[in-house]
């Protein structure tokens, strides 16, 4: 596609041809132009801190109106880039445009990608460390046996850490059901990223997530282990799955009490105390 200048932008040309040179000085060899009569330029972009290491390459095409009226035309190219995620780093471009209408602004984009891949780098190496898991008092009930862990997790990819950990434990495994429920904040999104799992227990696993709702706990997952003794519990089953999360709760300083905890958790105020990292 060519890119014909009009007379009329002739200011922005010469903003463009500034521009241009000063991220090929700031950048160096990862600045490459593609197309100079197009206006088409890339920049390969990558994180220099943590031992994981990302990369992208931002492609623009500048029209002959930009930086007066329009926004550059752009794509990012990462395999790694899916979903909410190349969402939300469009949508973060997007502001930075809308914020800085009139003026060049390649620079910020660059360093606000570059900044999402440290980020996610941040994000990719928490996944990589398997958390440490703490085991709670068993409650035991008409030959059935229930007991829970707690493990803090901040990145969806260390539930399954935790899973296997548990798993490798032969006891744990042969449990009849592992129940579990978290719950992650995102602090980008400042939202939940939360789920939960009967393992054949129905309703079990949105009863325990619905407990760390109502207990405001973050960045914690809990698994109730039941092994079945061979005499139905009925709801004594749910009121022990319970019983046992919120006592390894306290336990580990994600509530003050499981006194508390009853009477003030519908409300939805109790957070974890300062023990909690």
């Amino acid at each position: 596609m060519e890119n014909t200048f009009n007379p009329d932008h002739a200011e922005d040309l010469q903003s463009q041809i500034e521009e241009v040179e000063a991220l090929s000085s700031i950048y160096g060899d990862e600045w490459c132009v593609i197309d100079e009569a197009s206006r088409i330029f890339c920049i390969q972009i990558s994180n220099d801190i943590g031992d994981t290491k990302l990369t992208a390459c931002l492609q623009v095409i500048l029209p002959s109106d930009y930086p007066s009226s329009s926004p550059p035309i752009y794509q990012i190219n990462a395999s790694w880039l899916r979903g909410l995620q190349r969402v939300t780093l469009a949508n973060s471009l997007e502001e930075i445009y809308v914020e800085n209408v009139g003026e060049s602004l390649l620079y910020l984009w660059v360093e606000t990608i570059r900044e999402f891949l440290r980020e996610k780098s941040r994000s990719a190496g928490a996944d990589g460390e398997v958390p440490p898991v703490k085991h709670g008092s068993i409650i035991t009930d008409r030959r059935s046996t229930f007991q829970p862990h707690l493990a803090p997790v901040s990145a969806p990819g260390q539930v399954k850490m935790v899973l296997d950990k548990l798993y490798g434990n032969k006891k744990i495994a042969s449990a009849t059901h592992n129940i579990y429920a978290y719950r992650i904040f995102c602090e980008d999104r400042q939202s939940f990223l939360q789920d939960c799992e009967d393992d054949g227990e129905t309703a079990a696993g949105g009863r325990l997530l619905h407990l760390l709702q109502i207990l405001d706990v973050r960045n914690v997952m809990v698994v109730v282990s039941r092994w079945y003794g061979g005499i139905l519990l009925g709801p004594d089953r749910f009121k022990h799955i319970n019983n046992c999360a919120r006592g390894v709760l306290v336990q580990e300083g994600y509530t003050s009490s499981a006194e508390e905890a009853t009477t003030q958790g519908g409300k939805g105020k109790k957070t974890r105390s300062k023990k909690a990292k």
